[in-house]
């Protein structure tokens, strides 16, 4: 064990199972509801409304989780970016994705317990986490309980353009998703980094 640093605790762990398989969920009903019609379902029409808005609304309750314990636990200094030099070392990190990898040069950013994050994973994580799943949580809702949204919005109504920011938002989540499980067998082996998630080890 004295190579490995316990990097993930137990509450990220089950954090972050619970809300890939919520997430999961949301894309497949999503998709049915997006492209439901009477001669195809993905889902079951109905189901697919339920598995949805339960599925959003349990997201949102564990992202409120896990604000409160990022802050309370320390884990939110992982997240925080600095200013000074910042860019450069998401280039430099960006250019190891592309090329260094492949050539089986050392990486610019290796992990430590005081750095969880390489500069570019860092920036994603804090879109993903304080920009696009706050964003997605608050139209979700707005459409859940469509009487609070304004009648006009931009020219359109005001369901259509809230229902328009969510779409994109969960395409764009949808996106990292798929990205984040690709780099995940970016590692010592394909496995590595998904057997970290279970024991908190890296």
């Amino acid at each position: 064990m004295k190579d490995q640093i316990y990097l993930y605790p137990l509450w990220i762990r089950i954090w972050h199972v619970v809300n890939a398989l919520l997430f999961i969920a949301l894309i497949f009903s999503g998709l049915s509801l997006q492209y439901s019609n009477n001669t195809f379902n993905l889902l079951p029409f109905d189901f697919a409304v339920s598995m949805h808005n339960i599925s959003g609304i349990t997201l949102s309750i564990a992202f409120v989780f896990f604000l409160f314990w990022n802050h309370f636990s320390g884990n939110g200094e992982h997240y925080r970016i600095k200013s000074k030099g910042y860019c450069a070392e998401v280039f430099r990190q960006f250019r190891y994705y592309a090329f260094g990898i492949f050539k089986n040069e050392k990486p610019p950013f290796p992990i430590t317990e005081e750095q969880k994050f390489n500069p570019l994973q860092k920036f994603t994580y804090v879109m993903v986490m304080y920009v696009l799943l706050p964003l997605i949580t608050l139209t979700g809702l707005g459409l859940f309980f469509p009487d609070i949204l304004p009648d006009r919005m931009l020219g359109t109504t005001g369901i259509h353009f809230v229902d328009l920011i969510h779409i994109v938002t969960g395409f764009l989540l949808s996106i990292f998703m798929i990205i984040h499980i690709y780099f995940c067998t970016i590692g010592r082996t394909c496995s590595a980094n998904f057997k970290s998630m279970i024991t908190g080890w890296h």
